[in-house]
């Protein structure tokens, strides 16, 4: 069957998901995450694109970027290819890395800009990586704080405001503010419907109701919410749903 044709994008900005292949980790430890970030940085001078934000998640990445003088598909393999040749190298390994078509959806316009940039950033937090964005070290978060020429701070800034030092207050309001945002993503599992989400959790908890366990102890409470969450493949947003017990807490088991 012949793949469908990628959206173009108007504006030339671009939400893009990479994974890798067969859930490949793309990432192992500190080292690889630098190298990517490095080459992102190389090949925004020679394609000049536009980096805005990027999130590197152990097995897939999240970047938002805009076009500049080469196209979007040019780029990726310029940089996909360039990061396989070094990580190969270092792990002693051949073959592919990247799964073989990345994702992308265009982004038209400033609201929902603010709306991806505010995704890719909480990501880790909602994974329950951290529980608090400034924490988590492979984004480009900070660079929109201190205002660092690594990332073109400019047009999210400015949407906020045009004094710099409100823009930067407004922009960490804004991607702190939790949300119920949806965006391009991949899924590692199945999506697990709400009557089976109710079932396992009846079972595994050995309650009656989903919403029982705002009953448990603290600690008893948060065992359960771990299981359901890394071993079930519940959503925290499902868990919310099914238990009345609010996403904060989820997230930070």
């Amino acid at each position: 069957m012949p793949r469908a044709a990628r959206i173009k994008s108007k504006s030339g900005i671009y939400h893009i998901i990479m994974r890798g292949i067969n859930r490949q980790t793309l990432f192992d430890d500190e080292e690889d995450c630098t190298k990517f970030i490095q080459t992102l940085q190389r090949y925004r001078e020679i394609c000049e694109y536009k980096l805005y934000a990027y999130c590197l998640m152990g097995n897939h990445l999240h970047l938002l970027l805009m076009e500049g003088k080469e196209p979007l598909e040019k780029v990726m393999r310029r940089i996909c290819g360039s990061y396989v040749l070094w990580y190969n190298k270092k792990y002693d390994r051949i073959g592919y890395l990247f799964q073989d078509r990345f994702k992308s959806e265009p982004v038209e316009d400033d609201t929902y800009f603010l709306t991806v940039l505010r995704y890719i950033f909480q990501n880790p937090l909602k994974a329950g990586v951290v529980t608090k964005i400034h924490d988590y070290n492979w984004t480009n978060y900070i660079d929109y704080v201190e205002q660092s020429n690594m990332t073109d701070i400019d047009f999210a800034l400015d949407i906020f405001n045009t004094d710099r030092e409100k823009a930067v207050r407004c922009f960490i309001e804004y991607v702190s503010k939790e949300n119920d945002d949806e965006c391009l993503d991949i899924l590692e599992k199945h999506k697990i419907t709400d009557d089976d989400g109710r079932k396992i959790i009846k079972d595994h908890c050995n309650v009656h109701h989903g919403i029982d366990l705002q009953k448990f102890d603290a600690h008893k409470r948060n065992l359960y919410l771990k299981d359901l969450k890394e071993e079930y493949g519940l959503s925290i947003r499902q868990i919310e749903r099914l238990t009345g017990i609010s996403r904060g807490i989820i997230q930070r088991v």
